[in-house]
């Protein structure tokens, strides 16, 4: 195949510094396909057809046979038009010239003009778009299969050089201790009906991985795919883009990238209502902002108040410190010159907590500490909802690990605020969980076990997490 003097990537290089990182050589054969690829050639009908849908231009030849189509197209290559079915009065066929033969395909409308996934403003650039498909994947169809076989993604080092600049960022000024470890204690037989130990050691430095967030994109101008650094052909949605970092690939690529996303701040819209996981990427830190924000002011000046997070505040207020966030991150002013009320600080942090996409216990562990609350032993209770911290995504386990830790703060004060660990049981169950299929009568039925999970991590936060 011609292909090979421009599949290679030599003269690309990685340095061991990223900032000299150089881009490595794209390939070419598939834009040299796009480029050879035929023309639409409309085939006009010679008469005003009366019953030509407003639409259609004079491509449309109204009611004519297959046979008839074919040899108004014969020999034109990329010829086209639009025939009405004979057999199906009302519906259109699309017959396009193709490899020396005629191609019918169904056609749509419904504001713009399809015949399969794809949309497109006029039939012209459909049918360019189909045209440059059909040439290169009946020209390259081996070329495709194996294009993916030797990425430039891993073959020059995006993953390292990113999770490399990252975690420089993250270990920083970073040394508190991060995780609570155990000494065990082999005369017990079960690793959690003891007492945990606290070790002194630096905060260790975390990855989280994040898979990408890709969706259908139409590139304007030629571009080529980050993962195999082949083009990505048609005239629209000629690849998939992570609305997070940006990464842009080919479709069937898009499948073997590895879940290393890195958001890119730009691209992050808004603090609440945003992936847990994507936030603290995006902001390279260990928790949401909001979370260490919000808890440091509360245990700063609130931790004596009556009902703390039982009492709500103004719910206009609680809006403003959402906006606060979202339009200057952890730049917000949260301080009580700025809310004098404590409860309005509780609220945002319950409201950021109640408002992501997918609850601090993941939808998919749902059910397991759904069942574990509902264990009658209650050494093997513990047990479960320790495994299903376990499975939780890392971002959201150490989240929901600082927050117990808090609430257990919190309840050391339970003579002036009133709140022992069933009531924060009560308060945050349904925060931090919600029922995947959000049934109302499946969360009604469950907020006993809710409220028992959340109260079992607070009484048991030494030892679970």
């Amino acid at each position: 195949m011609a292909a090979s003097s421009n599949s290679s990537l030599s003269g690309s290089s990685v340095s061991s510094d990223p900032d000299d990182y150089q881009p490595p050589i794209w390939k070419s054969y598939l834009y040299q396909l796009q480029q050879e690829a035929p023309r639409p050639k409309r085939i006009t009908c010679p008469q005003e057809m009366e019953s030509r849908p407003k639409y259609y231009g004079r491509e449309f030849h109204g009611i004519i046979s297959r046979e008839y189509a074919d040899e108004l197209l014969a020999g034109i290559e990329g010829a086209y038009l639009i025939r009405e079915s004979q057999r199906q009065p009302g519906t259109h066929t699309l017959a396009l010239r193709f490899g020396n033969q005629t191609l019918n395909y169904r056609m749509f409308y419904d504001g713009k003009h399809f015949v399969g996934e794809k949309r497109f403003e006029s039939v012209h650039d459909l049918v360019t778009d189909a045209l440059i498909t059909l040439y290169i994947e009946t020209k390259a169809a081996e070329y495709i299969a194996k294009m993916t076989t030797n990425p430039i993604y891993e073959h020059l080092g995006y993953t390292s050089l990113l999770k490399d600049k990252m975690v420089h960022r993250l270990s920083r000024g970073r040394t508190e201790p991060r995780r609570v470890t155990f000494q065990k204690d082999e005369r017990i037989s079960s690793p959690l009906v003891r007492r945990s130990a606290l070790k002194d050691a630096p905060e260790k430095q975390c990855y989280y991985e994040k898979i990408h967030n890709f969706k259908v994109h139409t590139f304007r101008g030629p571009h080529w795919c980050e993962y195999c650094a082949n083009f990505m052909w048609g005239l629209i949605a000629q690849g998939v883009r992570c609305s997070d970092c940006g990464l842009n690939v080919h479709k069937q690529c898009s499948k073997l990238v590895p879940s290393d996303c890195q958001p890119d701040l730009r691209r992050i819209k808004k603090v609440f209502s945003c992936d847990l996981t994507t936030l603290v990427k995006a902001h390279n830190t260990t928790r949401p902002m909001v979370v260490d924000m919000c808890i440091r002011e509360i245990e700063l000046r609130g931790m004596k108040s009556e009902g703390l997070y039982r009492v709500s505040g103004f719910s206009e207020h609680i809006e403003d410190v959402r906006l606060s966030f979202d339009r200057d991150g952890e730049k917000a002013d949260i301080s009580a010159n700025a809310y004098a009320d404590i409860n309005i600080i509780a609220g945002a942090l319950k409201l950021y907590l109640r408002d992501l996409p997918i609850p601090v216990i993941t939808f998919d562990l749902y059910s397991k500490f759904i069942q574990a609350a509902k264990n009658p032993n209650a050494d093997s209770r513990l047990e479960a909802i320790h495994e299903g911290l376990l499975q939780l995504p890392p971002a959201h386990y150490e989240t929901l690990r600082y927050l117990m830790a808090h609430l257990k703060r919190v309840t050391m004060f339970e003579k002036d605020n009133l709140m022992n660990a069933e009531n924060l049981g009560i308060v945050f169950g349904p925060t931090l969980m919600q029922p995947p299929e959000q049934n109302a009568l499946t969360t009604l039925n469950d907020m006993r076990q809710q409220k028992l999970v959340v109260q079992l991590m607070i009484e048991h936060e030494d030892v679970l997490f």
